[in-house]
């Protein structure tokens, strides 16, 4: 088997709850060396973020956790402190969520350690960003998905507050957008041999991910609303009701609309000039969409499903999560696979969305139980004896968790 692409890429994940796990999971999936670094006793936050539970690890934890080994270390003990520092020093990446200002006092921020270490890729990943005038502010998902602007063109029309996204959406996007960053700091070091410092917000990363929504705003000076489940510049393209249940039609051009308008029998739609032009059918946006509402409802969901599909219009049935695992395609595109966990037995995780032909990316390792790496991570990256992690061990470097 040919070697995995981040294949000796040492990997220090001072990281906790989600954006910084998920970007380290996904360079562990392309075979990067990733050690996740806890608090004794407790660990990640997301340890304890359950119901549910397998084998006493909460789903959550091991929803992003895969492919790492897990060491704990007191910092709060000076031989803890030092066994990080001398890990940081080995480490390609550091990568770190903690406030702002809080790894100085450990001696581990960048600018102590690139001195010494010139090439380390230093990855901080924080609310507001390391400047500004939010840049010492605890920053959540939730709160930012309320001042970065998506809870207000989220949700139904006549809501007054919005709504959420139904996951961390700013969390798994900064995560994201970390790691592209990471790869795109280690192809500069690989042409120059220098590191440097990243600095991924998570404001940053939801006012991006406006995309659309933020440029009509910037080019019209319109304050973007709630459409629902409607798009704003696209008609029809939004969930309606068909004779049983609801489903999703995404019609993005005027041919994939003349079409609608033929499987639909309803051709006087077409004919009409007003609707001929997708301008035009955001013009009069409420009067097509009752129109159509009325024609959607008087076939099933399969029925419509079956008619667009045969003319190449994108259209999907609104799956609960169960329904979606159970899509043909998720077994065909390889997204949900199992692995032995230690204490759970047999773990479904959700697979590596990218496929690559070369160096494909691979769950290889199950999420880690708390510091059940220790003995191993410091044999590995500083040569430590067993005699040595022993006498750390009664130094209290580890806390009260046993290396193992």
């Amino acid at each position: 088997m040919q070697e995995k692409a981040l294949a000796g890429i040492k990997v220090l994940d001072l990281s906790r709850v989600l954006a910084g796990p998920y970007c380290s999971m996904l360079l562990g999936d392309y075979g990067a060396d990733i050690v996740k670094v806890e608090a004794p006793q407790r660990g990640d936050d997301t340890r304890h973020w359950g119901p549910p539970w397998a084998g006493g690890e909460s789903a959550y934890f091991l929803s992003v956790n895969r492919n790492k080994r897990s060491l704990t270390l007191d910092l709060k003990n000076p031989k803890g402190q030092a066994l990080l520092h001398s890990l940081a020093m080995e480490a390609d990446i550091l990568l770190e969520n903690f406030r702002v200002g809080t790894t100085q006092k450990w001696g581990i921020d960048y600018t102590s350690l690139q001195t010494k270490h010139p090439g380390i890729i230093y990855c901080s990943v924080s609310g507001y960003g390391q400047n500004g005038p939010n840049a010492k502010k605890a920053g959540y998902d939730f709160a930012i998905q309320a001042q970065g602007g998506i809870m207000s063109i989220s949700g139904p029309p006549e809501q007054q507050e919005g709504s959420k996204v139904g996951v961390a959406i700013v969390d798994i996007t900064a995560g994201l957008f970390a790691s592209n960053a990471i790869l795109a700091a280690l192809q500069h070091r690989n042409r120059t041999g220098e590191g440097q410092y990243i600095d991924v917000a998570l404001f940053d990363a939801q006012l991006a991910w406006l995309a659309n929504v933020a440029q009509n705003h910037l080019v019209s000076g319109d304050i973007p609303g709630r459409y629902g489940n409607a798009h704003p510049n696209i008609v029809p393209y939004q969930t309606f009701m068909a004779k049983d249940r609801a489903f999703a039609l995404a019609v993005g051009n005027d041919r994939q609309y003349q079409n609608l308008c033929q499987v639909a029998d309803c051709m006087e739609l077409w004919d009409e000039p007003k609707y001929q032009t997708n301008a035009g059918r955001v013009e009069h946006r409420a009067e097509l969409v009752a129109l159509l509402g009325e024609i959607f409802a008087k076939k099933t969901v399969v029925e419509w499903l079956e008619l667009l599909e045969s003319v190449g219009i994108p259209c999907a049935p609104i799956n609960n999560v169960a329904q979606a695992f159970e899509e043909p395609q998720v077994e065909a595109r390889d997204m949900l696979q199992e692995i032995s966990h230690p204490t759970a037995g047999m773990v479904r995780l959700v697979g590596p969305v990218a496929k690559l032909s070369k160096t494909p990316a691979e769950i290889s390792a199950p999420p880690p139980l708390l510091g059940q790496h220790n003995a191993a991570i410091l044999s590995d990256w500083l040569g430590l004896s067993e005699e040595d992690l022993q006498k750390l061990q009664d130094e209290g470097a580890f806390g009260e968790v046993e290396s193992s």
